[in-house]
């Protein structure tokens, strides 16, 4: 019998998997690449989540704190690129939060 924490992971999952094949493909490989990968961080902020409730490894926990806080970044920087990229309103790109961590600092 599956757990309270494996049953919310299994169905997070497929809430998640729904949602990035729900879009459909444009043709335009950016704004596919963004609606599809949005729905895919915001399955690791609710996964991340659930540790949080289920968990009790401290250091576990603090890596699904740090899980939180950088997807939603990652999160609102790609909403409004794909905002931009399908309303044909190109903003100045220094407008978007600028990503770094594990990946390093963007460059010109």
């Amino acid at each position: 019998m599956a757990s309270d924490f494996e049953r919310q992971m299994n169905n997070d999952m497929m809430r998640m998997m729904k949602d990035m094949h729900d879009p459909g493909y444009t043709g335009d490989p950016n704004i596919d690449f963004l609606a599809m990968m949005i729905p895919h961080h915001q399955g690791a902020v609710d996964m991340a989540r659930l540790m949080l409730v289920h968990g009790t490894d401290a250091l576990t926990r603090s890596l699904a704190e740090g899980i939180i806080s950088n997807q939603h970044t990652e999160i609102m920087a790609m909403q409004a690129r794909l905002d931009a990229l399908t309303s044909g309103d190109d903003p100045d790109l220094d407008a978007y939060p600028v990503l770094s961590g594990t990946r390093g600092v963007a460059s010109d």
